[in-house]
C-alpha cells in the first residue's frame, strides 16, 4: 500500500519549475489525445502553440484574451494568499460588464470622452459590490465564501440574461438578445490601428507593477499573506482578519469588474448573454500556474489564452470540439496539482514498514508473555 509522507525539506527548483514539468505533461498527454481522435498530433500542437503568435496580428490576438485573465488573476492572487477562497470571479466579471455596459447605453452623439473613465469605474464598482456581497455574508453570517461566491455566478448570469432580453434589450434588434451597439466615443482606445489590443493591456501590466509593491513592498500587503500562513500570528501581531477579509475581496471584485468593464466596451462592443466567456475561472488556474506571483502570472495568462485560440482553431481547422480547450485547461491544472503533490510529498510503501515492524511486535509479545503466566500462577497459589 503506497502513502504520501512529508519532504523534510522542499526542493527550490521543483518548485519554480513544477508549473514547466506540468506544461509538459499537459503537450505529452495533449499528443496521445490528438492520435486517438485520428488528428495529426504535430498538427495540433501547431494549431496550439504556434498558430498563436506566427504573426503580429496573431499576437495581437492573443493579448486580447490574455488581458481580462491577468486582471482577473491579480485580483484573485490577493484573494488567495489571504487565505480567502473567491470562485466567482466569473459573477464579478459579468456584474462589472453589465454596469459598464449601463453606463455605455446612456452615450449619445454628444458624449465626450470623458465616458471611458466612467465606463471603466463603473465596472470596477459593480466588481466590487459583488464581492462585497460575499464578503458581508461571510464577515456577519460565517457564510463558506467558495459556495456563496460560486452560486452568485449564477445569479449574474441570469440577471444578464434577464436584461439582454427586457430592460436593455435593442428595440431595432430584429428580436435577437441583445443590447443596442455601443457609440463608437464609448469604445475603449485601442493601441495601434488595425489591431484589437486596447489600453487593458498596459492597465494589466501596470496591476502587476501595483500588486508586486503591495505583496512585497507595503505593510498592508505583508499583513495580508501573514493573515492567509498564520492566522494566529496574524491576531498575535494585531492584524485584522475583518479587514483582510474585506480588503482580499473588494480587490478581487473589482479586478474581476475591471476585466468585464474592458471587455464589453472593447471587444465586444455591447452586452450579449455571450458575455460569459468563463475568464474568471478560467483565471483561477493563471493564478496557480503563475505561483500567485504577478511576474508569474503574466506568462500563465499567455499560455492560457494560447488555449482559448488553439480550441477555436482546431475547432475551425481541424473538425475538433471546442470543448477542447477545457480539456486543456484541466489537463494542465491537474497536472500542476500532481507536481506540487510530489513536490511536497514522497511516495512510500506502507506494507515494507508493516513487515518491519512485524518481528519486533513478535518480540515484544513473546518478552511479556511470561511475565503475565507467573503472574497468574501466584495468584492461584
Amino acid at each position: 500500500m503506497l502513502r504520501l509522507e512529508p519532504r523534510p525539506q522542499l526542493s527550490r527548483f521543483w518548485s519554480y519549475a513544477s508549473p514547466l514539468l506540468a506544461l509538459l505533461i499537459t503537450v505529452v498527454i495533449g499528443v496521445i489525445l490528438f492520435a486517438a481522435l485520428g488528428k495529426d498530433p504535430v498538427r495540433g500542437l501547431q494549431v496550439f502553440f504556434w498558430e498563436p503568435i506566427k504573426s503580429g496580428y496573431a499576437i495581437g490576438e492573443l493579448l486580447v484574451k490574455a488581458t481580462p485573465l491577468l486582471i482577473i488573476a491579480l485580483g484573485l492572487a490577493v484573494c488567495f494568499r489571504s487565505n480567502v477562497w473567491n470562485i466567482g470571479a466569473e459573477g464579478q466579471f459579468v456584474v462589472g460588464a453589465i454596469a459598464a455596459g449601463s453606463v455605455a447605453l446612456l452615450a449619445d452623439k454628444s458624449t465626450g470622452p470623458w465616458i471611458v473613465p466612467v465606463i471603466l469605474m463603473a465596472g470596477v464598482l459593480g466588481g466590487m459590490v459583488w464581492a462585497g456581497l460575499v464578503a458581508w455574508l461571510r464577515d456577519v453570517c460565517n457564510a463558506n465564501e467558495i459556495l456563496v461566491s460560486l452560486m452568485l455566478v449564477y445569479v449574474a448570469t441570469l440577471t444578464l440574461v434577464y436584461l439582454v432580453t427586457g430592460p436593455l434589450k435593442d428595440p431595432m434588434g430584429y428580436n435577437f438578445p441583445q443590447s443596442k451597439t455601443f457609440e463608437a466615443v464609448t469604445q475603449i482606445p485601442r493601441l495601434m490601428k488595425g489591431s484589437r489590443v486596447t489600453i487593458g493591456a498596459l492597465i494589466a501590466l501596470v496591476g502587476v507593477a501595483a500588486l508586486w509593491v503591495f505583496l512585497f513592498r507595503t505593510r498592508a500587503g505583508f499583513a495580508q499573506q501573514v493573515g492567509g500562513l498564520a492566522p494566529a500570528a496574524a491576531r498575535y501581531a494585531g492584524f485584522s482578519a475583518r479587514r483582510a477579509l474585506w480588503t482580499a475581496l473588494l480587490v478581487s471584485g473589482g479586478a474581476a469588474g475591471l476585466a468585464g468593464a474592458l471587455e464589453v466596451a472593447g471587444p465586444i462592443g455591447q452586452l450579449t448573454p455571450y458575455v460569459p466567456a468563463g475568464y474568471g475561472f478560467a483565471a483561477i488556474i493563471v493564478a496557480f500556474v503563475g505561483r500567485l506571483h504577478p511576474v508569474g502570472m503574466v506568462f500563465s495568462a499567455l499560455l492560457m489564452s494560447m488555449f482559448y485560440i488553439g480550441g477555436e482553431l482546431a475547432q475551425s481547422r481541424l473538425g475538433l470540439p471546442k470543448s477542447l480547450t477545457a480539456v486543456f485547461q484541466g489537463l494542465l491544472l491537474f497536472s500542476l496539482l500532481a507536481c506540487d503533490t510530489l513536490v511536497a510529498y514522497r511516495v512510500r510503501r506502507q506494507a515494507a514498514r508493516a513487515q518491519a515492524a512485524a518481528p519486533a511486535s513478535r518480540a515484544a509479545l513473546q518478552t511479556s508473555t511470561p511475565d503475565v503466566a507467573g503472574s497468574t500462577g501466584q495468584g492461584a497459589a
